[in-house]
């Protein structure tokens, strides 16, 4: 037995010696001593089997310690018993070069190309050797004559595409990336990773005309409609990328998946139009053979209730139609546990928007009451309920539903909703002791959004009780508050001016403009919106109010008013200004983005 191991420690000791001398070259190497490492990688090379990676760092060594002649000796050498070795001219020529001896170089470096016999491996292998040098330029035609030797005109194309997006050269880089995806159509995701990271506004137009250059010559080649389709989406020009989708659809004949997955993206971007576009076109054109239908027939229902009510601005006309589509597609579709979501959706309108809240409680019940019902859609009914109880004034049948919501889900994200409405609910009562406490507990949930909340009512109410003990003025403004949320606005601005007339100077003052400011950004009068967060900004700086203030007219700048550069300068400020604030983070990346850095 010990006989045996001694044979193989005798076996693996040459290994274990050239590993262990291959880390101290390399150490040599990386802290400059080349005399020392070209000592150990010439050992290792003899060893090793000429091995290519040990030659070339002993090369490397001989260059930095400017032995010259003995480096062209040892390469003249190895060209003379491997001359199919072409990537060595390239260390030649990079030999002459270091002397400066450019005319030499460059003869060198021809004679790489013209010696190169067509093997795949070889050629890949020389056209590295020049990318190492940063030699694009004959790299790129190492890579073209390959593909005339080998009589394959597409086989480097992702690699010449490679090599011209080095070279900054957009166009060129564009064509032969689309030439490999037109030889191996399974790189299309790969090129859309490729595009998305590379590619700028201006490219963008390049790609799109070349895609319907070779849509109309290979109409056949599924991918470039694809890909068209996705410059469009990055480009947030969903009608075209719809088009493109659907023709796809039917070229394909497909069951209107890929629709349905871009009128989502439309949707999730606010283009309610496309996306409603894309969802009618599965229920017009696929019907009930498609596994879409039903999701799509909901989905197209979402995005016109989001397109009527989200910017306030509709009439009563409008909204009665929604709920003749609503009421049409449950006729059709039952009122079930499969049809709860819709039947929720028309609730909403019903309660926020047509007034309706005892239809809106009834259909709740309803859908809370249905067997088998999904424990997560039935809480989220209870909330709605909940929610429009409030409105109606029935406190103790809203929180009891909060609580209940509450305990189910104690330590999720829905259990610490529930607990954050109800804490807003004895906000709105004027229970401003308790309610804090409960804001104060929910700034830990690992919800961002709900321990924002939190967070800001905590401070809030932090910094209103107590000026004013008998807190009319901090009732007042809750109940303003409540109207706003009860979509009440006019009632709401009402109480907002008897609450500024009966305390003029009052600390609220700031709040009072913020509450204003989200009333006119619901009514989608931006201006308006703008015009009271920039008083906070101007008047109330050392306010709670003027973090918020400054990132929302941020928003309002960069999404609705369309002046970046005043939204980059605001988001400069807040996190510059405001580095303790939530909104820091954020801002620095939005700043980020509208200056025009990528991101990745």
């Amino acid at each position: 037995m010990n006989f045996v191991k001694t044979i193989i420690i005798l076996l693996l000791f040459p290994v274990l010696l050239s590993a262990q001398e291959s880390k101290l070259a390399q150490q040599y190497f990386m802290s400059g001593e080349y005399e020392k490492a070209a000592t150990l990688y010439e050992k290792l090379y003899n060893r090793g089997n000429n091995n290519d990676f040990y030659f070339n760092r002993y090369i490397d060594c001989l260059i930095a310690l400017e032995e010259f002649k003995k480096c062209e000796s040892i390469l003249k050498q190895k060209l003379k018993k491997n001359p199919q070795e072409v990537q060595l001219y390239v260390t030649y020529g990079n030999l002459f070069e270091k002397q400066f001896k450019d005319a030499e170089a460059k003869e060198q470096y021809k004679n790489a190309i013209k010696k190169m016999p067509p093997d795949r491996y070889i050629i890949t292998q020389l056209a590295n050797a020049f990318t190492g040098l940063t030699k694009h330029d004959l790299a790129i035609e190492t890579y073209e004559k390959g593909a005339k030797l080998l009589n394959n005109p597409t086989i480097f194309s992702y690699n010449l595409g490679d090599m011209y997006r080095r070279k900054g050269d957009s166009e060129k880089m564009i064509e032969h990336y689309l030439n490999s995806l037109s030889a191996n159509p399974g790189r299309l995701n790969s090129m859309k990773t490729i595009f998305h990271r590379y590619l700028n506004e201006m490219d963008y137009e390049e790609l799109q005309i070349q895609l319907y250059s070779r849509v109309q010559e290979e109409p056949n080649v599924t991918q470039y409609p694809e890909l068209l389709s996705w410059v469009f989406i990055q480009k947030k020009d969903y009608k075209n990328a719809l088009r493109q989708a659907r023709a796809l659809d039917r070229q394909l004949d497909e069951n209107g998946g890929r629709v349905f997955r871009l009128g989502g993206i439309a949707a999730n971007d606010k283009d309610y139009d496309a996306a409603i576009e894309a969802y009618d076109y599965i229920v017009s054109e696929k019907g009930l053979t498609s596994s879409f239908y039903i999701e799509a027939q909901r989905e197209s229902l979402s995005c016109k209730r989001k397109k009527i009510v989200e910017g306030y601005d509709y009439k009563i006309e409008d909204l009665r139609e929604l709920e003749t589509q609503y009421e049409t597609f449950l006729d059709e579709f039952g009122k079930n546990k499969t049809t709860a979501s819709i039947i929720a959706q028309l609730a909403d309108l019903e309660a926020f928007y047509l007034n309706d809240l005892d239809k809106a409680i009834v259909l709740l019940n309803e859908v809370i009451s249905y067997p088998g019902l999904n424990k997560k859609e039935q809480a989220n009914s209870k909330l709605r309920l909940a929610d429009f109880y409030l409105m109606q004034g029935e406190i103790w049948e809203s929180t009891l539903l909060y609580s209940q919501v509450d305990k189910a889900f104690k330590d999720d994200i829905l259990g610490h909703e529930a607990r954050l409405r109800n804490a807003k609910l004895s906000y709105y009562a004027g229970d401003f002791q308790w309610a804090q406490a409960q804001f104060d507990v929910l700034k830990a949930s690992t919800s961002k959004l709900i321990s924002n909340d939190a967070l800001d009512l905590s401070i809030f109410i932090l910094d209103n009780m107590g000026l004013d003990t008998s807190m009319t003025a901090l009732k007042l403004y809750a109940e303003a508050d409540l109207l706003v949320f009860q979509n009440r606005i006019d009632e709401s601005f009402l109480k907002l001016d008897t609450l500024k007339e009966n305390f003029p100077g009052h600390t609220l003052e700031d709040d009072i403009l913020y509450l204003k400011s989200k009333i006119y950004l619901k009514r989608n009068e931006y201006e308006k919106s703008a015009e009271m967060l920039q008083n906070i900004i101007n008047n109330f700086a050392d306010g709670i109010r003027a973090d918020n203030a400054l990132y929302e007219l941020a928003q309002l700048y960069e999404n609705q008013l369309n002046d970046l550069e005043k939204a980059k300068n605001l988001y400069e400020k807040i996190f510059i200004e405001f580095s303790g604030s939530t909104f820091a983070v954020d801002a620095r990346k939005r700043f980020r983005i509208l200056r025009g850095d990528k991101m990745q």
